[in-house]
This record gives C-alpha cells, sequence and structure tokens, in this order.
C-alpha cells in the first residue's frame, strides 16, 4: 500500500490515495474520493464522496470535506474548519441536489473553526490562490488570490505572500523578500523571492 493508514481509520472501495499520504486516527474517506501525493489528514477527517484533494494538502482535525470540495496542491485546512455544503439547510428537506460547489485554490490557507458558506455567487465558491482565511473568520463570498481575510463576514484586510507572511505596506514578503504589485484589484509577483527559501509545490 503506497500511502499509510492508522487502524482506526477507513478508506472505502472506490477512494484512490496517493503515494505517500497518511489517514490518522479515526478518518474516513469515503468512495470516489481522490487524494493526491504526501498529504495529511489529522484525527476525525471526513472526506467524500466525491471530493478532489491535491498534492501536499494538510487537513487538520476534525475537519469534514463534503461533495462539491476541492482542494488544490498545497492547501491548508486548520483544526474544525468548515466547509457548508447547503445555503438553506432544513433537517426534513432533501437537498443533495442542490450542493455547492467550493473550489480551495493552489497554496491557500483556511485558518482553525473558520467557516466557507459554500455557493456564492451562482451555485459556486473559490478561495483564490494563497488566500489566507484567518481562524474565526465566516467567508460568504469569492476570495481574491493573496487576500488575508478575516473576521465575521470576512472582509479582506491585506494581502500575504506564497510563504504565508502579511505583506508590508511596500508589498514586500517579509520572509523571503518577494517583491508584490496591486493591478486592477488583484495582486501580482513583480520580482521572486531571491533567496532558496522560496516556497514551492512541484
Amino acid at each position: 500500500m503506497a500511502f499509510w493508514k492508522h487502524e482506526t481509520a477507513v478508506v472505502d472501495d472506490g477512494a484512490v490515495v496517493g503515494e505517500g499520504t497518511k489517514v490518522w486516527h479515526f478518518s474516513h474517506v469515503l468512495p470516489n474520493t481522490t487524494i493526491g501525493r504526501n498529504c495529511s489528514l489529522g484525527q476525525n477527517v471526513m472526506a467524500g464522496p466525491g471530493v478532489t484533494i491535491g498534492d501536499k494538502v494538510k487537513i487538520q482535525n476534525n475537519v469534514s470535506l463534503y461533495k462539491g470540495v476541492h482542494l488544490e496542491d498545497g492547501v491548508f485546512c486548520g483544526p474544525s474548519c468548515v466547509f457548508t455544503n447547503v445555503l438553506t439547510p432544513r433537517g426534513f428537506v432533501e437537498r443533495k441536489a442542490e450542493f455547492g460547489e467550493t473550489i480551495v485554490r493552489r497554496g491557500a490557507t483556511i485558518g482553525a473553526n473558520s467557516t466557507i458558506v459554500c455557493g456564492n455567487p451562482n451555485g459556486r465558491t473559490e478561495l483564490g490562490e494563497y488566500c489566507f482565511i484567518a481562524a474565526g473568520a465566516t467567508v460568504t463570498k469569492d476570495v481574491k488570490a493573496h487576500a488575508l481575510m478575516a473576521g465575521v463576514p470576512a472582509r479582506q484586510i491585506g494581502w500575504v505572500s506564497r510563504s504565508g507572511e502579511v505583506l508590508r505596506e511596500d508589498l514586500t514578503c517579509p520572509r523571503t523578500g518577494e517583491r508584490y504589485a496591486e493591478k486592477d484589484g488583484q495582486l501580482v509577483i513583480v520580482e521572486a523571492a531571491p533567496n532558496q527559501d522560496s516556497p514551492h509545490l512541484d
């Protein structure tokens, strides 16, 4: 077996788990779920059915990923963060056909106890590359790449670098020296990190 799982974890038939991935205590991977290489699923994680998870993804304890959630490479999900799947749930109304889609782009961080509300706008929520959702935030709309989001509902309070550091006023990463600029409301790299500590997922 190319991946490792704890004896209390369950990986259902029909799930695909990549080489080097670890599935820890009491976690459950449901059918038709694909998990990439070198991932970590902490204690009491549920993924599926029909969830996709990229390479080098870290999912901390007590996180549930339902149908419609897709995590690209290098995503971090903090402890007990929440992904909703229906905008107007009722216990007595069947709404499986209405599950919203949540796309979390490459390198994004979702802080502990934060909530990602699905399906906004138009049945789909997208969190941009390398964005950072602060602990306890509630995301109710799409998030720009590199945006630092905090509060309830979450609003943008700054920008973060690829390495996850809050950018200085001059939009320079304090860890790597990588330089950015704002263009049409988006953040773009103007000078890559000059040292070998520059983050990469390849």
